[in-house]
């Protein structure tokens, strides 16, 4: 089994930094894709950012210039910089990623999510 567990959302102000971290663990041959996404209240869960293997990102419009995607593929971790934070961020992100198993079967897996509050 993969699993991925999220950590570093918490409360912010405007205009505040977090760090958001996706730790994958369990029988892992590799990671392809790995992304964060997040759902606010009442709408549907939204893309912010993929990176894939080889390092390359995407971004939702909404967070360009603001957030950045970075992984470390050594610990099987992803990781989301967010800076410039507005009250419009505030939702719970989770994570998602996918890859091959040590035996070679396809996973993919979501993290349980964590809080992001953006807030004065």
């Amino acid at each position: 089994q993969v699993q991925l567990v999220e950590s570093g959302g918490g409360l912010v102000q405007p205009g505040g930094s977090l760090r958001l971290s996706c730790a994958a663990s369990g029988s892992i041959f590799n990671i392809n894709t790995m992304g964060w996404h997040r759902q606010a209240p009442g709408k549907q869960r939204e893309l912010v950012a993929l990176i894939t293997s080889g390092g390359s990102t995407n971004y939702a419009d909404s967070v360009k210039g603001r957030f950045a995607i970075s992984r470390d593929n050594a610990k099987n971790t992803m990781y989301l910089q967010m800076n410039s934070l507005k009250p419009e961020d505030t939702a719970v992100y989770y994570c998602n990623a996918d890859g091959l198993t040590g035996w070679r079967t396809l996973w993919n897996r979501w993290g349980q999510g964590t809080q992001v509050t953006v807030s004065s």
